[in-house]
Formats: C-alpha cells, structure tokens, sequence
C-alpha cells in the first residue's frame, strides 16, 4: 500500500497508567473512524513517571505490561498498524525505553530500544538523567510493514542525524519520532529539528508527542508532527492533547530523492586536523 491515513495521538500521561491506557485507547477508536491505516502513539505513552527512583517500581515485563496488551488488542481489533511509540519495559533485570511496531492482527513486528539516552543540564535548572534508570539499546532498526519500510527512533535520538541518515539510506519511506519532548527544548528546537530529518533523508516523518502538565515540574511540548519528505509540515497538533491526521503517498520519497539524490551523492571523507596558526 503506497498510499494510506497516518494518525498521530497527542496525549498528557501522568502517574496514573489506567486512565492514561483508557484514554488513549479511546483516541484510538476515534483515529480508525477518521480514517486512520496507521496509528502512531508517543514516547512513553502509558506512563510519565518524573523521579527515577520510582520508575522501577511502575515498571513490568512486556508479558504483564498493561498498556502494552491494550494497545495491541486494539490494533487487532480494528486492522491497523499501531506505533506504540514507547513503553518502559523490564528485561532481565533492566529498564528500556522500548518502542514496538504492532500489525494488523495485534502481533508485534518489530522492538526498538531507544539509542541515545537524554541526559542534559539546562540554564534554568532543569535536568534530566535518563540513563541513571534507563539501559541504552545498541542498534537501529527498519521493519517492513503492508504501508511501507519504516524506520524506527525516539525522542531524544532525534538530535542524532546520522541515525536518520542510516535509516534512509537502508531504505525506510517513513520514520517514526515518537517523543516526550519537553516544553523548554521543544520550543527552541522540536520544528527545526523534524522537519530536518524529513529534508535529510527524503522520507516522511511521522512525530507523535506528548503535551502539558504530567505531574511535579514536568511539562512537555506537543506540537506532534506529520513532516513530507520535502520538509512541508502535514499536521501540527499544537499545544492540546488530540490526534492530527495526514494523507501520506510513499511514491512521494522516490521522487524527492531522484529530485536531490543526497543520499546516493554522499562520499566517505577523512578529518584532516590542523595545527593551530
């Protein structure tokens, strides 16, 4: 299928993963009435948990995951291909940022365990220590699904072209960006950022993110994306939780890579460093 509905559900998570896995579930049955083929959910969409040292304990398996049975059963229910853009899944003693790409009758085709953990220190005093609870995963991954070859990221792996780069040069037609992009970084940088990687690679970019207050001091961006591979914004979900569709033609991508053939363009270079003057 080379043309198809994407759906991007924006929602607010907090600590309390019922109602946030009953809320969604409910924007997934009104995505497929909009006409939805493929449903794209965020970063952590079951659960924002802000302090680390609480998030072991709201953590499960994927087998005892909660969110994850529900969004899979709907997946199955109604025929579509489902992004659930990430759960925090325990494995073998540790913690991943695990996102999973289920089919249309509810199984899950593909698990990527985000790359790049966000560790950062921001001027206002806001920081973040992913990696202090979260184990990093080590390798990229493309599925091949009935709408066409994604490519799989999260969040943070956003500011990492060469990720991107690899994905398209294997051949993915969309990329996913599921996030949680927070409301101070979000707005210098979430725009720019997408729509680069849709430019750079020539794929579609589908960026489903969270939005609002969570809870404590946790706010994220939303504004969750549908980019073309001409780096044309399709659907911008703004600032309120929601969902935004786009029609996406997968035709498109060859085209815009015949038209700028970067990819095929790029050439191997060695760094030559000089010294100083």
């Amino acid at each position: 299928m080379s043309q198809f509905r994407a759906a991007c559900i924006q929602n607010t998570a907090t600590r309390d993963i019922q109602t946030n896995i009953d809320w969604v579930c409910a924007c997934i049955d009104e995505a497929v009435s909009g006409g939805a083929d493929f449903v794209a959910l965020p970063e952590t969409v079951g659960l924002i948990e802000p302090v680390n040292e609480q998030i072991p304990a709201a953590t499960r398996s994927e087998a005892e995951d909660l969110g994850l049975a529900a969004f899979c059963a709907k997946a199955k229910q109604h025929g579509i291909t489902l992004l659930v853009g990430s759960q925090l899944i325990l494995e073998q003693g540790k913690i991943y940022n695990r996102s999973f790409l289920v089919d249309t009758s509810g199984e899950i085709r593909a698990r990527y365990d985000k790359l790049h953990m966000f560790d950062i220190e921001l001027k206002n005093g806001e920081s973040y220590r992913e990696s202090d609870a979260i184990e990093p995963g080590n390798k990229a991954v493309v599925v091949e699904t009935s709408l066409g070859l994604l490519g799989l990221s999260i969040c943070y792996d956003l500011r990492f072209a060469a990720l991107y780069r690899t994905l398209a040069q294997a051949g993915a037609e969309f990329i996913t960006i599921p996030a949680a992009f927070t409301q101070t970084t979000g707005q210098a940088h979430w725009h720019t950022l997408v729509r680069a990687r849709a430019i750079e690679t020539g794929a579609f970019i589908v960026a489903p993110n969270q939005c609002g207050h969570h809870c404590d001091k946790r706010y994220s961006f939303g504004h969750s994306l549908i980019v073309d591979p001409w780096g044309e914004v399709l659907a911008d979900g703004g600032t309120e939780a929601g969902i935004i569709y786009a029609d996406i033609d997968t035709g498109q991508v060859q085209k815009v890579r015949a038209r700028i053939p970067s990819l095929k363009n790029e050439r191997d270079f060695t760094l030559d460093h000089q010294p100083p003057i």
